[in-house]
């Protein structure tokens, strides 16, 4: 059986190739990249006036760096591209895709559903969120 501090070890401070583990870790990420991006879009919607849909592509945007930076350094252990700018620009159209999906749910959520903008961008980031895992992980950092 496993001790405690093997299993904390295995979930927090290992590199780790099981993908349940690095869905944890990506949830973690992915909860702190959703903070910075919720928070940017609240304070630039609120406080600065901005329109909504141009304050979530700001936040969603400081949200996607936040994600890779956190997620080469502790979610993924492998990297399927040596070439960083490469893997950057990959991991950023996977994050643009990701952001048309925001954008498109979000509309459909505030403009015709009539969900309050900030619900309808809880409700977008679950789905975004699958995107950006799935397509991170098997089309950047996998070992094949």
């Amino acid at each position: 059986m496993m001790s405690l501090s093997a299993a904390r070890d295995k979930l927090f401070l290992d590199k780790t190739e099981n993908t349940l583990v690095q869905l944890f870790r990506y949830t973690f990420v992915g909860g702190f990249a959703f903070v910075v991006d919720f928070g940017t879009l609240f304070l630039l919607t609120e406080i600065f006036h901005i329109h909504y849909l141009l304050s979530a592509a700001i936040a969603f945007i400081l949200g996607l760096i936040t994600n890779y930076f956190l997620s080469i350094k502790w979610v993924f252990s492998i990297r399927s591209i040596e070439n960083k700018k490469i893997e950057f620009l990959l991991f950023s159209i996977i994050g643009l895709i990701g952001l048309g999906l925001n954008e498109l749910l979000l509309w459909i959520f505030t403009d015709l559903i009539l969900i309050h903008y900030l619900l309808s961008k809880i409700i977008t980031a679950i789905f975004v969120y699958l995107w950006n895992f799935i397509g991170r992980k098997y089309l950047l950092f996998n070992n094949k």
